[in-house]
């Protein structure tokens, strides 16, 4: 297990982690190798081609904005939102496009950026191939990505050579299953997030760790102030309206009660994932159509929970990463993959367990927690319509953020004994994936996605 808690969790902007944000990781790594091989300066010409979902979805999901500023040198995690569309105006308006913002060249999109709908390469439904030429058409170099979920990518020789792990990079408690992270928490007499910690301190010291984490949960805090306030329709032709202001004005000006609660956990995820549709900078977790789910949760630990502190913030994100490292580990985050059972199930999966270790659960009650979460998000397929991250995702996230207070409330109550292991549930949610029909696996060719009239203009 070499997956670090900050790879899980990746600050970034919208609205799909998978067609945005691992695209332009991806355009970024093409460019940059071809510069560290000495021959930027020989590029006249670039084409990309987008294959399966990329292809599908991609426009919906901004996989072409995405693939854009990544060759000009844009990384995720620092991308400014507001920079974006007079960027991408600029380049389609010149046909030019500045490469690591050193070289200039021609760039035609409607030539050198193809969507091959239809078509998919044989590893993954999220692929993408880069050439380059130089001015006498000769090809000088070309890589196939592939964006495996969560901005997670991979290059095509990764597939059939293994990557090696560097010396002193090997964790002290390794683990790719629930039973063998459980079997050195009991060994150690460690918890789930003792034991997390310990893994994360080969790459940061303990304050590092805790600043980042930190940082994480600011950026979450400000995605949901921003979805919050910011009123108007939503990007993409649908004209879905945000409702996360007027939801927030109902709640401040009517009495509460018990049941207001899930209102502002609804809010709470609404907020961040209205933000995300319309771009905005957001925390991947573990992906940007599942962003919601995680920040909700821990926005109800801290408003509505006894006795919330730092450290419980800190726990909670430590738990979430180690069930979000068997996720990756065991199945994949990819709804491209396995449908939103990979998205917002897994996202409601690592919640549910993270807010137990935040409320001192055993860490059994916390695998329980973690195998409901996804238990009975098993089969969730992903049909967004017109390719946009909008209907259903954005309600979904209100849906994953409810179900995992539930799923936490539900082992809590519990001694931690479960008839079905979270490891059971992380293979079948992996076969179920594999047995989907692949119109439900973010192509916009099935379920809502062909049932809903849209009207969207053609461009």
């Amino acid at each position: 297990m070499t997956v670090s808690l900050f790879q899980v969790f990746s600050i970034g902007i919208g609205p799909s982690s998978s067609h945005t944000v691992g695209p332009m990781r991806a355009a970024l790594q093409f460019i940059s190798d071809i510069e560290n091989n000495g021959r930027l300066d020989e590029v006249a010409n670039i084409r990309i081609e987008l294959f399966g979902s990329l292809a599908m979805t991609g426009e919906g999901h901004q996989t072409d904005i995405a693939v854009l500023l990544g060759l000009e040198g844009e990384k995720p995690e620092e991308c400014d939102p507001s920079s974006v569309e007079p960027r991408v105006a600029f380049i389609l308006r010149n046909c030019t496009i500045n490469l690591l913002s050193k070289r200039t060249i021609s760039f035609h999109k409607e030539i050198d950026l193809i969507f091959h709908k239809g078509r998919r390469l044989p590893y993954h439904s999220n692929a993408m191939r880069f050439k380059a030429f130089d001015e006498h058409g000769a090809e000088l170099y070309k890589q196939i990505f592939y964006s495996v979920g969560g901005g997670f990518i991979i290059d095509h020789e990764q597939i059939f050579s293994p990557v090696e792990v560097k010396e002193g990079s090997e964790v002290p408690f390794p683990f790719a299953t629930c039973e063998e992270l459980l079997a050195h928490c009991n060994r150690e007499n460690k918890t789930i997030a003792q034991v997390m910690l310990e893994n994360e301190k080969i790459w940061r010291s303990e304050e590092e760790i805790r600043e980042g984490i930190l940082n994480i949960w600011d950026v979450m805090e400000d995605s949901v102030e921003r979805g919050c306030v910011t009123e108007g329709i939503l990007p993409g032709g649908l004209e879905v309206k945000r409702r996360a202001p007027a939801l927030l004005r109902r709640l401040k000006e009517t009495d509460q009660n018990p049941s207001s609660v899930l209102d502002w956990v609804s809010l709470f995820a609404l907020a961040v994932n209205e933000e995300n549709a319309a771009g905005g900078r957001i925390v991947t977790a573990p992906t940007n159509g599942a962003a919601g789910i995680i920040p909700a949760v821990l926005h109800y630990y801290m408003q509505f929970c006894e006795n919330p502190s730092q450290d419980g913030i800190i726990d909670f994100f430590l738990t979430a990463g180690a069930m979000g490292i068997l996720y990756k580990e065991g199945a994949s985050f990819s709804a491209a993959e396995m449908g939103c059972q990979g998205e917002v199930g897994v996202a409601c999966s690592m919640a549910a367990g993270a807010l137990a270790g935040a409320l001192g659960a055993t860490n059994e009650q916390i695998e329980n927690a973690a195998e409901i979460g996804m238990e009975h998000n098993l089969g969730l397929t992903c049909d967004p319509i017109a390719g946009l991250v909008q209907v259903p995702c954005i309600e979904r996230n209100t849906m994953g953020a409810i179900q995992a207070i539930n799923a936490c409330r539900l082992a809590m109550h519990g001694d931690g004994e479960h008839r079905v292991s979270l490891d059971q549930v992380i293979k079948t949610m992996y076969q179920t994936g594999l047995d989907m029909k692949h119109h439900y696996k973010e192509t916009s060719e099935g379920g809502l996605a062909i049932h809903v009239s849209v009207g969207i203009p053609e461009c």
